[in-house]
C-alpha cells in the first residue's frame, strides 16, 4: 500500500482532533503516584512561571534522579504576551498530565490564542532532533483556485520560510502569499529553540514535504506537529498575533495588456509621448514632496500629543486619587483616632506611624500616619497607596481608604487585631505559637507572595518581607503589608536595580545587599530567613559582619551547620519542641535552606515552594551553601568532605530525603 492513501487518512482522521495535538509517546511507563510522577508534576506546574521569567520563552531544565529523572522543556511564540504564554504553557501541561497518566515521554503544541511548545521525557532530548511521533491536523475543504498556480505559489512561499525559520535566531517565522486578488495563504513555522539550524531545517522540510503529497496537497489548510518543530498553512489569518511582523511575500506580476496586432501604440511611440511635459513632471515631483512634507508635520504633532497624552494618563493612573478605596477628610481620621492618642498607637513602621482608630460606622481601622520628617515620603505614599489598592488576596493586608489633607498623607487599613508577626515570637512575654499555628503562618505568607509575583495583575516584588510586616488576624491568619518599598516589574521584566538599598538587612538577598539588583529571588531569600525565625523563633542578625575568622554565625548559618550535621531540629523554639510534627519542621528547615541559597537562580519560584509545602511525596533537592556562610579554608573543607563523604555510601547528607536536584540550563 502506498504511501499517500495513508497520508490522507491520517490527515483526515485528525481532521477533528484538538488543535493542542498533545502525544504521549508509548516507549515506556511508570507507576501513577509514584516518584517520576511526583517529579513530573512539580517541574510542570513551575514551568509556566519558569518560561516567562526567561526574556527569550524558553525554558529547559530537570529534576530528580536517576531512573526517576524528568527533563522539560517549554517554549512560546517570540513576542507573545507573558500572560498568553503562561496561560498556553499551563493549558499543555495539564493537558499533558491529564492525557498521559503513565506516559515517561510526551510532547504539546498548543496553537490559541497564541503558540506553545512543552515536552517532558526521561532522557536527556535537549539539542537531538526529534521527528516522531507526530501528528497532523487537515482543513478537509480542498483549494478551488487554480490548483497548479496553487502549488507554485505554496512551494515558493514554503522555501523561503524554511530558510528564514532556520537561520534566525528565535527558529519562527510566519508569512502570507498572494493567492488571488481576494486570498491569501497564511503559514507559520516553529521549530525549538535547542536545535541547530541544519536540525530545525530538517524538520520543516520533513513536514512541508509531507503536505506536498500529490494526493494530499489540495486541501485549504493544515498543521503537522513533531516533537522538535511546528508547521501550519490555512487561507485564512488563523493568529492575528503571529503575522502582525510578517514579511510579506511578493504577490505575482501584474500582466501589461498589449495592443492588438497592426494597431499603433499611440502611448508609447506617439509624438506626445516623446515630449512628455516638463511641467508635469515638475508638478508632480512638487506636489509628492509637499504632501510628504504634510504627512511629517502632522506625525510630529500626533506624536507629541500623544506622548503628552500617556505622560498624563500615567501621571493620571498612578494619581492616588484614581485608587479604588474611599478619600476620607483628616476630622473624621482625627475623631476616629482620639485625636493620634498615643494610647491607640499600634507601632510604628519604615515610614511613619500606625494607630488604631474606630469610624463612625463603628469599622474598626488601621490609620498608617506618613512622618513629615520623611524625605522620600511622599513617593513611597503613592507608591503603597496605588498598589495595594490593586491588590486582593486574603493574605495581604486590605486598603480601605486615604487622606490627602495640606501635608497630611494618611492610608486606612483594615485593621488586624494581633498586630504582627514579630510580637509571637520574639517577645518572651507573648504566648508562643504552637507548631500547627506557625506551619499555616508560613502558607499563608508563601500564597500572598505568590499572588503578588505571579497570580495578581501586576508583577510585584516586595522587597521588605520581614516579621514585623506580617500581621495577624484574629484566626491568625498571616497578612503581608508596607508595600512602600514594593516595585512594579514590566511586562518582560526579571530582575531590577536600584543605588538605594532600604529595607532590612537581615533579610536581604545578598546580591541586594551588595549590587542592589531585585528579584522574585530576592523576595524568595527574605521568605527563607522568615521560616527560619518562624520556627526557631529566634531574630536573624549580624548578616553583613561576617569575616573569615568568624564562628559564631547567624540564624542562617546555624541552620545550615545543624542541618549538615544531622540534627536539624535542634533549630525548633524550645516552646514547641515537645509538641511538633518533626517531618513537617524538618521538611519547612530544608525549604527555608533552598530559599537562602547563594545563587538566586539555584533558589525555588513561589509556585514550587508551595507544591513543596503541601506535597509529601515530591523529593527536595539538597541546597547548596547559604549566603554569606563562613568561606575559610577548613570551613569549606569541612563542608566538602561531608558532601563527599555521604555521597560514597549513599548516606542522605544531613536529615535529606534524597540527593535529588533541579538542573535549570542557560536558556539560549
Amino acid at each position: 500500500m502506498s504511501l499517500c492513501p495513508i497520508l490522507c487518512f491520517v490527515l483526515i482522521c485528525f481532521g477533528a482532533a484538538s488543535v493542542s495535538a498533545q502525544t504521549c509517546q508509548n516507549n515506556g511507563g511508570f507507576t501513577p503516584n509514584g516518584t517520576y510522577d511526583a517529579n513530573r508534576r512539580l517541574i510542570l506546574s513551575s514551568l509556566p512561571s519558569n518560561v516567562t521569567a526567561q526574556k527569550g520563552l524558553f525554558y529547559n531544565g530537570s529534576i530528580g534522579q536517576e531512573p526517576n529523572r524528568v527533563y522539560v522543556t517549554g517554549m512560546c511564540m517570540p513576542g507573545s504576551d507573558p500572560v498568553d504564554c503562561s496561560g498556553c504553557i499551563k493549558t499543555a501541561s495539564d493537558g499533558l498530565l491529564e492525557r498521559c497518566p503513565n506516559q515517561t515521554e510526551a510532547y504539546s503544541w498548543p496553537g490559541d490564542p497564541t503558540l506553545c511548545h512543552v515536552r517532558y521525557s526521561n532522557t536527556s532530548f535537549l539539542g537531538s532532533l526529534g521527528l516522531s511521533p507526530r501528528a497532523s491536523i487537515t482543513n478537509g475543504a480542498n483549494v478551488t483556485s487554480d490548483l497548479e498556480e496553487f502549488r507554485k505559489i505554496w512551494e515558493d512561499l514554503v522555501v523561503r520560510m524554511v530558510d528564514a525559520a532556520s537561520s534566525n535566531d528565535s527558529h519562527y517565522t510566519a508569512n502570507t502569499a498572494a493567492l488571488t486578488p481576494f486570498q491569501d495563504i497564511y503559514a507559520m513555522m516553529q521549530c525549538t529553540l535547542d536545535l541547530s539550524s541544519d536540525d530545525c531545517k530538517t524538520c520543516l522540510r520533513r513536514s512541508a514535504s509531507e503536505y506536498s503529497q500529490p494526493c494530499c496537497n489540495t486541501k485549504q489548510g493544515t498543521r503537522i506537529v513533531r516533537p522538535s518543530c511546528y508547521f501550519r498553512m490555512e487561507l485564512y489569518m488563523f493568529s492575528k498575533a503571529s503575522f502582525v511582523n510578517f514579511t510579506a511575500a511578493s504577490p505575482p506580476p501584474v500582466a501589461v495588456p498589449h495592443p492588438p496586432d497592426g494597431q499603433a501604440n499611440t502611448t508609447n511611440n506617439g509624438e506626445d509621448s516623446k515630449r512628455l511635459s516638463t511641467g508635469i513632471i515638475v508638478a508632480i515631483t512638487v506636489a509628492t514632496v509637499f504632501g510628504v512634507l504634510i504627512l511629517l508635520v502632522l506625525g510630529y504633532v500626533l506624536c507629541r500629543r500623544r506622548n503628552s497624552y500617556q505622560r498624563t494618563q500615567f501621571e493620571t493612573d498612578s494619581d492616588i486619587s484614581t485608587t479604588h478605596s474611599s478619600q476620607y477628610d483628616f476630622k473624621t481620621i482625627e475623631a476616629a483616632t482620639n485625636n493620634f492618642s498615643s494610647s491607640n498607637k499600634l507601632g510604628e513602621g519604615g515610614f511613619g506611624e500606625v494607630y488604631k482608630g474606630t469610624l463612625s460606622t463603628g469599622t474598626e481601622v488601621a490609620v498608617k500616619r506618613l512622618s513629615k520628617m520623611s524625605g522620600q515620603g511622599t513617593r513611597e505614599f503613592r507608591n503603597e497607596a496605588v498598589l495595594v489598592s490593586k491588590l486582593q488576596h486574603r493574605n495581604l493586608v486590605r486598603l480601605l481608604g486615604f487622606c490627602l489633607e495640606g501635608k497630611e498623607k494618611i492610608l486606612i487599613y483594615e485593621f488586624v487585631p494581633n498586630k504582627s508577626l514579630d510580637y509571637f515570637l520574639f517577645d518572651p512575654e507573648k504566648q508562643r505559637l504552637d507548631w500547627t499555628q506557625r506551619y499555616k503562618i508560613i502558607g499563608g505568607i508563601a500564597r500572598g507572595i505568590l499572588y503578588i509575583h505571579q497570580d495578581s495583575q501586576l508583577t510585584i516584588i516586595h522587597r521588605d518581607l520581614k516579621a514585623s510586616n506580617i500581621l495577624l488576624d484574629a484566626d491568625m491568619v498571616p497578612k503581608i503589608s508596607d508595600f512602600g518599598l514594593s516595585t512594579i516589574f514590566g511586562i518582560e521584566q526579571t530582575q531590577g536595580n536600584t543605588n538605594r538599598i532600604a529595607g532590612t538587612y537581615a533579610y536581604m538577598s545578598p546580591e541586594y545587599a551588595m549590587q542592589g539588583q531585585f528579584s522574585m529571588k530576592s523576595d524568595v531569600y527574605s521568605f527563607g530567613v522568615l521560616v527560619l525565625e518562624i520556627i526557631s523563633g529566634k531574630k536573624n542578625s549580624n548578616v553583613y559582619q561576617m569575616d573569615e575568622t568568624s564562628t559564631a554565625g547567624n540564624l542562617v548559618n546555624n541552620a545550615w551547620r545543624l542541618w549538615r550535621n544531622g540534627s536539624p531540629l535542634e533549630l525548633l523554639d524550645p516552646a514547641i519542641r515537645r509538641n511538633n510534627q518533626s517531618n513537617e519542621v524538618t521538611r519547612c528547615i530544608h525549604i527555608a535552606l533552598l530559599c537562602v541559597q547563594d545563587n538566586p537562580e539555584d533558589r525555588p519560584m513561589l509556585s514550587t515552594i508551595i507544591l513543596m509545602l503541601t506535597s509529601n511525596t515530591i523529593t527536595l533537592p539538597v541546597p547548596n551553601l547559604p549566603s554569606f556562610f563562613p568561606r575559610n579554608r577548613l570551613e569549606l573543607e569541612n563542608v566538602s568532605e561531608g558532601f563527599e563523604s555521604s555521597r560514597s555510601t549513599g548516606k542522605s547528607v544531613g536529615y535529606s530525603v534524597s540527593d535529588s536536584s533541579i538542573t535549570d540550563l542557560e536558556p539560549r
